[in-house]
């Protein structure tokens, strides 16, 4: 890939991205036992690790999908360091032509990792590049163009692809077929969320007492990224106010100041429920049309404000479009419209 010169305008973002990024890898689980929740799915893995290790091959290939924020990189590393092999990370959108991947490929050794995330997102020609790849453990190398064209197979060592990707459906049935585990990782729950917080919270070194946890983990969307979050600007407000003691107080002044209600809602999805409610009167309304109000992108308004709104009941999916519940109703203090009430498929 050429190296890519930042704008003066994106260094402030940067900046916070790149403060994020190192605060969820210091605090990411490092060992089965740090890794909160999640159980059933782990189970699998480690069974399919003992396998692997019993009949010494690689792990067959493995496809994690889910929401974002939802642990998926942290199973990879965890993953390999059961393996006792070494992790390789890339994303879709990074491998732009075949010898991008050929360069990662044959530079692996044997049973190692190769972590791809948003991997809905390959190119076509990568996406077929790596099939004789998984199956075969082969790469076919097209030398030359037009009627003198040549492939050349070069062989690979035994490896493991784990896919992440937060939208399986966008996965071919060809790519997706050559998985041999395809794991859902769902949102987490209450008790899970706390203890991620917890063990945070000690590592961050700062003074909360449980029902402040209990607090944030309720505003975390089932998500351990957002619930850490949301954790670091209450420490930051603590910080500066209350020389890091975090209070009932102080707790609801930092939610009130992120704008984040008690259910995890923020403005965002404020605005986008008020929006259906107030101007399509609940629904059902199409997508298209609610993005246009909004002057948001589809894509976001699906893969980032729907699926927690649809988890905690407040919009569902119909034949017609996107709809407000009479929960959403009950929850912003609105009278719910017959229209909403009598609705039926």
């Amino acid at each position: 890939m050429k190296p890519v010169t930042p704008k003066k305008t994106s260094v402030t973002t940067e900046v916070v991205v790149v403060e994020e990024e190192r605060l969820f890898t210091s605090l990411r689980a490092s060992s089965w036992n740090d890794f909160q929740g999640q159980e059933p799915i782990k189970r699998n893995i480690k069974m399919a690790i003992t396998a692997a290790k019993k009949r010494k091959e690689a792990l067959e290939h493995i496809l994690l999908y889910g929401p974002p924020g939802i642990g998926k990189t942290t199973l990879a590393q965890l993953i390999g360091k059961e393996m006792g092999v070494n992790v390789r990370s890339t994303s879709g959108p990074a491998l732009e032509r075949a010898g991008d991947l050929a360069a990662i490929l044959t530079n692996l050794e044997p049973k190692d990792i190769l972590f791809i995330d948003e991997i809905h997102r390959l190119h076509k020609v990568i996406e077929e590049t790596l099939y004789p790849a998984m199956e075969d453990y082969a790469l076919d190398i097209v030398l030359g163009k037009g009627p003198s064209a040549r492939t050349l197979r070069l062989d690979l060592p035994p490896f493991t692809i784990v896919g992440a990707t937060t939208r399986i459906g966008l996965l071919s049935s060809p790519l997706r077929d050559r998985f041999g585990l395809i794991t859902r990782l769902p949102y987490y729950e209450l008790p899970d969320l706390v203890n991620i917080l917890k063990k945070a919270s000690q590592t961050l070194k700062i003074h909360i007492e449980q029902k402040a946890l209990l607090e944030i983990a309720k505003r975390g969307r089932g998500t351990p990224r957002i619930a850490l979050r949301l954790l670091k600007r209450v420490r930051d407000v603590a910080e500066v106010r209350n020389k890091g003691i975090v209070t009932d107080e102080l707790l609801q002044d930092s939610m009130n100041m992120l704008e984040v209600d008690h259910v995890g809602l923020d403005t965002s999805d404020r605005r986008f429920i008020e929006t259906i409610m107030n101007k399509f009167q609940g629904g059902p309304v199409g997508i298209e049309t609610i993005a246009s109000a909004l002057s948001e992108d589809v894509g976001t308004i699906e893969d980032v404000l729907e699926p927690y709104l649809i988890q905690i009941g407040f919009l569902k999916r119909t034949s017609r479009g996107r709809m407000v519940t009479p929960h959403a109703y009950k929850h912003f203090g609105q009278t719910v419209p017959r229209s909403v009430m009598e609705y039926k498929e």
